[in-house]
């Protein structure tokens, strides 16, 4: 089997070339790592399902922690918010006296 040493050089030079796209985006794992951990657990003592429940746990926990996050920032802006001013009452209108007989 011969491999031809250009196509190896044309190769490395197309990989290095591209290597800048490939920049890591920000990973939104967030209540994955805890939930698929949990969700292994359960899933290894429910049967050996270990990755099944890892995949679930996954993606309950990252429902739960998104969840959770939502509740936090309404709680934070209804924090923020003015307090809404108090009900006024109107006064009772005084009784009409009645005349005299």
């Amino acid at each position: 089997m011969h491999i031809n040493r250009r196509l190896i050089g044309a190769t490395a030079a197309l990989s290095l070339g591209l290597l800048p796209m490939l920049d890591a985006a920000p990973a939104q794992a967030v209540g994955c790592l805890t939930g698929g951990a949990a969700g292994a657990v359960a899933g290894h003592y429910a049967g050996h399902h270990a990755v099944l429940g890892a995949i679930g746990g996954c993606i309950a926990g990252h429902h739960l922690k998104v969840l959770q996050r939502r509740k936090a920032a309404a709680a934070a802006a209804a924090a923020k918010a003015p307090p809404a001013p108090a009900p006024t009452t109107a006064p009772a209108p005084a009784p009409s006296p009645t005349p005299a007989q």
